[in-house]
């Protein structure tokens, strides 16, 4: 079977080897892009590293996140391209022509799902399935154009997935439209026994503040008036007990940790040929100690303590998803790196406390995407999507 077409550097294997799927079900006739650290039977899982891909085993078993998909009639079109060992943030693995970002060409797909988001928002796939640990989903979404859920941590099963930063990571997906998401999570998520509608928004300046200039304050700006319209004005909260850099250097030390746990023998076994960046972040996450990870996850619980107090039951944190626009792809390094500590400061605060944050695509800078975020109680996933639908049809892009 000659390749399928591939203009955007989306995938890095077509299908050449069957994979079957239900032919009725919620999802049939959605074409499926499976990001390239998830099993899929018949396939090598290359985690965007041509070393690993090199001894990686053919899968005999697919992931059950994606089986889940497959049953419920999805088309398995492919595997998508991941940053290196899912370990980025901006969608430029080393190793790879970079993704295109069709909703803003000159500027990255975010990643580690970069082409996942890619697929979907260039139509090649219907949705796809990605990780999140740090932002992989919502980062791309949210410079993409699209739809993305970091759902609550630990509902979906994490077998058959390169393990990253357990604590962390989680599943989820990309869609274009509400109508195609609502249906994947109702596959992925079922019933949640969580809050079923959210009836209040509050707001943090912090975050507000972390935005990258005035016409992002703007853009943020007007796309929160869409929260207003549904829930009223977001009111302000009291400050976290913990500043936006104590919370990022929680994270980066937690997420360092966990993948030198997770990676760390096999990286040490050989010279894996880690692109920049990403050979930086593991080499840090070897210094961190034992000692330094529990205070960090002590100091978490804290903080997540209190960041559900805020929330209660029934209302969502309102946030920009990153500081603005995805940047340009040919930004210099240093400047890349730089953006992407500045989104961790707002991305972290989901992933420390485990609860579910839905980025939409409300704004627009400079012509490119800008996405909005909520980020609701434990389990309250599904209400964020159909709160989610309200604000798009509030702003006419349902």
């Amino acid at each position: 079977m000659p390749p399928l077409p591939d203009p955007l550097n989306a995938f890095v294997a077509r299908p050449q080897v069957p994979v079957s799927s239900s032919e009725t079900g919620p999802l049939a006739g959605l074409r499926l892009g499976v990001k390239d650290i998830f099993d899929v039977a018949g396939y090598r899982s290359g985690w965007g590293n041509p070393a690993r891909l090199a001894e990686a085993p053919v899968a005999e078993v697919t992931a059950p996140a994606v089986k889940r998909l497959l049953d419920a009639g999805a088309r398995f079109v492919g595997k998508t391209q991941t940053d290196e060992l899912a370990f980025s943030l901006l969608g430029q693995n080393a190793h790879f022509p970079h993704p295109i970002n069709p909703a803003a060409p000159e500027r990255v797909t975010g990643g580690s799902s970069s082409g996942s988001a890619a697929a979907v928002a260039g139509g090649l796939a219907d949705l796809a399935i990605g990780s999140d640990t740090g932002g992989s989903i919502r980062a791309p979404a949210s410079f993409c154009g699209l739809i993305g859920l970091r759902p609550t941590h630990g509902l979906i099963p994490l077998d058959g997935i390169m393990p990253f930063a357990p604590s962390l990571d989680t599943v989820g997906w990309f869609a274009r439209d509400i109508d195609s998401y609502a249906r994947v999570a109702e596959v992925m998520l079922g019933d949640l026994g969580g809050p079923r509608r959210l009836s209040r928004a509050i707001r943090l300046a912090e975050l507000d503040a972390q935005t990258l200039g005035a016409a992002e304050a703007e853009a943020y700006r007007l796309s929160r008036a869409a929260v207003a319209s549904k829930l009223g004005a977001p009111q302000e909260a009291p400050p976290l007990a913990n500043s936006l850099d104590d919370l990022y250097w929680c994270f980066r030390r937690i997420q360092g940790y966990e993948g030198w746990i997770s990676h760390g023998a096999w990286l040490s076994a050989a010279d894996r040929g880690l692109g920049p960046g990403v050979r930086e972040r593991f080499a840090y996450g070897e210094t961190v100690t034992a000692a330094q990870y529990e205070a960090e996850q002590t100091r978490r619980a804290v903080f997540r303590d209190g960041f559900e107090k805020r929330l209660g039951g029934d209302a969502v944190l309102v946030l920009p998803t990153v500081p603005g626009a995805a940047p340009l792809a040919t930004a210099p390094f240093d400047s890349l790196q730089a953006y992407r500590e500045r989104a961790l400061r707002l991305l972290c605060l989901s992933g420390l406390s485990g609860l579910p944050q839905l980025t939409l695509p409300l704004g627009t800078v400079e012509g490119a995407p800008f996405g909005l975020s909520l980020v609701g109680p434990a389990r309250s996933d599904r209400a964020l999507i159909e709160l989610g639908r309200q604000l798009l049809e509030a702003v006419g892009k349902d």
